[in-house]
């Protein structure tokens, strides 16, 4: 529910870019009226610009319980899971995990709609991606294994946004 909230919320943002860029050079000198402008026009058209980071915070303490879970419990330890991941709370020894991840993020983040400059969206298109492939080389193969799963969950719900009719409505 929250993603596919969040998903339309970026959707209404990025057909607003028109109008934002055309703010953008109307009061290119005064930023105060800029924002102004900007808020009312988030709220003539009923967007959040807040809702698209709302399902990534509510995911957040599950990410850290499910840490916490892979620390402190003896039944994890050492337990396989397939092919060369023999230890859910140890590292993708070769690294395959989090490196599929951070390709699968970035591939997301293309297929992500923005309502940003280009300048910002190239930072998130490439820092996003970057920052949690190197933050997971370290993680549990549990806690990677879980982010990328639902990774390809979101990617696919994307493309569905992406290519149905009625993701607006």
């Amino acid at each position: 529910y929250w993603t596919n909230k969040s998903m339309r919320s970026m959707k209404k943002m990025a057909s607003l870019k028109p109008e934002m860029d055309a703010l953008q050079k109307k009061y290119a000198n005064d930023k105060e009226k800029l924002n102004q402008e900007i808020m009312a026009l988030y709220k003539r058209h009923k967007v959040n610009p807040l809702g698209g980071c709302l399902p990534m915070l509510l995911q957040m303490p599950i990410y850290i319980a499910w840490y916490q879970a892979l620390m402190a419990s003896v039944e994890l330890y050492r337990a396989p899971l397939f092919g060369w991941i023999q230890d859910l709370t140890a590292q993708d020894p070769y690294f395959v995990l989090p490196v599929l991840m951070g390709v699968l993020m970035f591939l997301q983040q293309k297929m992500t709609p923005t309502a940003q400059d280009n300048s910002q969206a190239k930072v998130m298109l490439y820092t996003m991606p970057i920052m949690f492939t190197v933050i997971m080389l370290f993680l549990p193969s549990g806690l990677t294994l879980y982010i990328l799963t639902n990774t390809v969950l979101g990617l696919a719900h994307q493309w569905y946004m992406n290519h149905s009719e009625d993701a607006l409505a």
